[in-house]
Order: C-alpha cells, then structure tokens, then sequence
C-alpha cells in the first residue's frame, strides 16, 4: 500500500498566483475580530506576499500593526496582500528581493527603519522544497538553494534586525511538522527545517536577558500556492490528518498573534503544532 504523503507549508521561491488557486485559501476569517494585540507594533514578514505570510500580514494588521513584507518576484500578490493590509487602516510596505542576498537583507531592515521609524516583530517564513522520492534524486544545486533559502536568511535578517529589536520584541519562526517527524520526499528541506527548530530555541537562550521572546510555529498541511506548485496529485492532501483534512492560512496566523502579541509574555524558544492533531514530540 501506497503511503500518503505529508505535506509542509509556505514557499518564497515557488510561485504564489494564489488568484489562481481553487478553492481559494482562506486567509481570515470573516468573524475574526482584532482587539488591538499589536497596536502600533511594526512587524517584517518574509515571505509575506501569500499564502501563511499573506495571513500573518492581514491578521497583524487587524491587530493594528504596521507590516513590512519581503517576497520574490510575485508583484501582483504582493500587491493584492498590501490591499488586504491598507483595508484595515495599516500601512504595509513591499519589499521585492532575494533573502539569500545578505546585501538585501541588511537594506531591506533599515528601509522598514528608514519607513516606520522602529521594529517589533520579525517573522522568517519564506522557504523552498524540492520533494524527491530518494536520495539520489536530490541535486547537490537543489540542496544548497534549499539550505541557502530556509536557513541562511535567518542569520541575514536578524543580525541587522537586532540592533533595532528592544525589550518586548517577538521573533517568529515558521518550522513544519516534517521537522518532528521527519518525511520521506522531503529530506533536505526537514533538515532545514529542524535547524530553524534548534536556531530557534538556541536564539531564544541567547537573547532571553535582553527581554526578545523568540518562537515558532510548525505548520501541517496547509492549503497555500505552494501545494498545488510542488505535488502533481494533492488529491489526498491533508486527508491524513486526525481532523481528516488541510488547514487554512486562517487558522494558522492566529498562532502568530498569540506569539507575538503579550498574550505569550512568558512564553520563549517554543513552537505551536498546526497540523490538524498530528502527535509529535514538542
């Protein structure tokens, strides 16, 4: 019997064009009412132009925080996720480049500085995958852009981030469930993603004096442009799960509230399990 396959969460690379996803991906729900958890917060999103990063943006701004976003090529998304933004009386800035560019990275900081003045949250979300069936599928080139986008950025944008983070700031990092349990298409990109899960508990270690919570969420599967671009059969998709199907974005961005927000003051180096009821060790 065919094992089904389990599936990760948000790209950069890969192409959004979620205006031609169908369905299309619930990026908030229509009874979610902000209360002002992230009032005048200044938030940098990478990734931000759809899918999990879309929803982050749109729900932030609810909370009524200003966004940066930083996305490749996908201007029309960008554009669509900057409406959604500027539709709950925030400002959201666009930031188009590659995060494997430290150049960018450092330039892309100082123009949400140079724009909002501060920063309070950062969300590293952006990442790629290349699923192979075996090892000797995998491409020394496919391995290193896998390495080179999921994790290297990190160091990219929060070192410069870091002189602008004060007491009180969150960063956020997007692992996935293939990081716990490890999956058998998706071998370097569960590497990467177990490396942010030891970066980011390490870094919360790191800064928790300075009073900068880091933590995480490790999504399952969820319904974003980066499914149907990467699998050719999604038929099955997140069928798997306990709850028996794939998640929203809706239902993933609340969590980076929660982290974000003082609601999680006394929470650091810890990751949210979204993956519809998956048991996995934390």
């Amino acid at each position: 019997m065919k094992k089904p396959k389990k599936f990760p969460e948000q790209s950069q690379e890969q192409p959004g064009k979620e205006h031609k996803m169908h369905p299309q991906p619930e990026i908030i729900r229509s009874t979610y009412n902000g209360s002002d958890k992230l009032k005048n917060k200044v938030a940098l999103i990478t990734g931000g132009d759809s899918g999990i990063g879309r929803s982050v943006a749109v729900h932030f701004a609810k909370e009524g925080a200003a966004v940066a976003i930083i996305y490749l090529k996908e201007d029309k998304d960008a554009a669509q996720t900057k409406k959604m933004v500027e539709k709950e009386q925030q400002s959201c800035l666009l930031l188009e480049g590659d995060i494997t560019n430290e150049s960018f990275c450092i330039k892309a900081v100082q123009q949400v500085i140079d724009t909002f003045g501060r920063l309070d949250i950062v969300v590293n979300n952006a990442a790629v995958q290349f699923p192979k069936d075996d090892l000797a599928g995998i491409s020394i080139s496919e391995m290193k852009k896998t390495f080179e986008v999921n994790i290297y950025p990190y160091f990219y944008i929060l070192k410069p981030a870091l002189e602008h983070l004060k007491e009180g700031a969150a960063i956020i990092n997007t692992a996935s469930v293939t990081a716990y349990r490890g999956s058998d298409h998706l071998l370097d990109y569960s590497a990467t993603k177990g490396a942010i899960v030891s970066f980011t508990r390490s870094l919360s270690q790191m800064l928790a004096d300075k009073g900068i919570r880091v933590n995480g969420v490790a999504p399952g599967p969820i319904w974003t442009p980066l499914i149907p671009a990467t699998f050719d059969d999604i038929s099955d998709f997140g069928q798997d799960t306990p709850l028996g199907r794939a998640g929203q974005p809706s239902e993933v961005a609340p969590a980076y509230v929660f982290l974000a927000s003082e609601d999680s003051s006394y929470i650091t180096g810890q990751f949210l399990h979204v993956n519809g009821g998956e048991m996995i060790g934390s």
